[in-house]
């Protein structure tokens, strides 16, 4: 089944033939960090380990290092230690350059022994560059392909697993057709540890979009399925019958409640540039 997902914010990506939900490059990255590596530091054996293995270890001297990355893709460059420094020389005012094919280029960031204490963790959105706070704000949308206007939104947050635990920098998408809240099923918030986390509720997002254009939207089979107020009018029932009251203690539509107090809140205060409150807390 063919389908063209479209960006509504962010970088357009290039994805798989066969798969619209797989992304393999994009044309425009950032360049976050540039750094160095060198024989005798902690971790540089096996640093350079995946270089051993596809036979590229060939410079005893030690690597220079740029890390891109995208919204949704990242790769990680190694190059000699002269050029990374000749490019942070050119780059003062922001605007250098750097040859690619003297080195070798990989996609994604290394992890591992080594890598997970040579990398910081790294936000799309960072207050250095104007974002509200590091690792609060838009990442990217796309346009819903079945509910016109709808979008499926992928965002940097501050949110709480647990009201007793301290608050962390999460992402996660959110839906506006269904406006299912992802804390409630499973494995679709991330602890916002780098362009990996980001990475993969991208590609959720997109495979949201892609099951509600293959099973339609409120479908079981599909991802996207409105839930139509029915847990609100529950909750706004037995409260009424408890208190006596013939008010409602919450909204009763799944729009309305959204975006007074789910996801939709959130989205709405970081496009006005206001930093929201802890998620949960």
């Amino acid at each position: 089944m063919s389908i063209t997902i479209r960006n509504t914010y962010g970088t357009p990506h290039n994805v798989s033939d066969t798969n619209p939900t797989h992304v393999t490059s994009c044309d425009r990255y950032r360049l976050p960090l540039v750094g160095t590596i060198l024989p005798g530091s902690a971790g540089y054996e096996d640093m350079v380990e995946m270089l051993k293995d596809d036979g590229h270890d060939t410079r005893p001297d030690g690597y220079g290092l740029i890390f891109l990355e995208s919204e949704e893709f990242s790769a990680t460059y190694f190059g000699s230690i002269e050029q990374i420094e000749q490019y942070k020389r050119d780059n003062a005012d922001g605007t250098a350059t750097f040859d690619p094919q003297q080195g070798v280029m990989y996609a994604q960031w290394p992890h591992g022994k080594g890598w997970d204490e040579f990398l910081p963790r790294v936000f799309w959105n960072v207050a250095a560059r104007g974002a509200i706070a590091d690792g609060v704000g838009l990442v990217t949308a796309f346009a819903h392909t079945e509910v016109p206007g709808a979008e499926v939104i992928v965002y940097e947050f501050e949110g709480k697993w647990l009201a007793d635990k301290p608050p962390v920098q999460m992402v996660t998408y959110h839906c506006t057709a269904c406006h299912q809240d992802t804390f409630y099923d499973g494995g679709h918030v991330h602890e916002n540890t780098g362009p990996q986390s980001r990475r993969w509720a991208a590609r959720q997002a997109r495979q949201h979009i892609l099951s509600a254009h293959r099973h339609g939207v409120g479908n079981q089979n599909s991802a996207c399925r409105p839930n139509d107020g029915e847990m609100l009018r529950v909750v706004n029932e037995v409260a009424r019958q408890m208190h006596g009251t013939t008010g409602n203690v919450l909204p009763d539509t799944e729009d309305a409640y959204c975006a007074t107090k789910g996801p939709c809140s959130l989205i709405r205060e970081l496009r006005a540039g206001v930093r929201p409150p802890v998620y949960r807390a």
